[in-house]
């Protein structure tokens, strides 16, 4: 299929433990991936926010590759991330998830501490609502950052998926 500069996005579905996971991918790699289990309307309310140009393809064998590789982290058989993504955001929102990218497999850091690693140490709370913002869950590993008391706190899956994924990761490292 042809590209509209850039906008053709494709999409698909995958189950893990009977989560059901929407994924979301460009050209130039995956964008997003949807909260466990909620409809594709989350999807397509990012999608109109950040792509509004878009045509949205289903086509699973365009995500398979992704997916493949996001139920093997889920099962504990990896712990990188090989395939190419397309950060969507805003350029403090890509500063901070590549932060995030540097979190090490099984550790966890704090808001002021990913906030002193960008050069904004004082843009705690600014640092706090781009992680919230991240649209590649999972991939962009913002369930390693806590509080600064050491409370899970924020996380668009849930605070169970937060516990479950730090949970699996600490488990995989020990």
């Amino acid at each position: 299929m042809e590209e509209n500069n850039g906008r053709v996005v494709y999409y698909s579905s995958f189950t893990f433990k009977g989560a059901t996971y929407f994924t979301v991918a460009t050209s130039k790699g995956l964008c997003y991936v949807g909260s466990p289990n909620q409809p594709l309307e989350e999807t397509i309310i990012w999608l109109n926010k950040h792509l509004p140009d878009y045509q949205l393809v289903e086509d699973h064998q365009q995500l398979t590759s992704y997916q493949q590789e996001l139920i093997r982290y889920l099962s504990g058989d990896l712990s990188t991330f090989t395939f190419d993504i397309e950060l969507i955001g805003t350029a403090f929102q890509q500063l901070v998830w590549r932060a995030l990218q540097d979190i090490p497999y099984g550790r966890t850091m704090t808001y002021s501490e990913v906030a002193k690693i960008i050069n904004r140490p004082t843009a705690v709370r600014a640092v706090g609502r781009a992680i919230g913002a991240n649209p590649l869950l999972i991939v962009i590993p913002c369930h390693r950052v806590i509080s600064k008391d050491g409370q899970l706190s924020g996380f668009r899956a849930g605070l169970a998926m937060k516990t479950m994924l730090l949970t699996l990761e600490q488990t995989e490292t020990a």
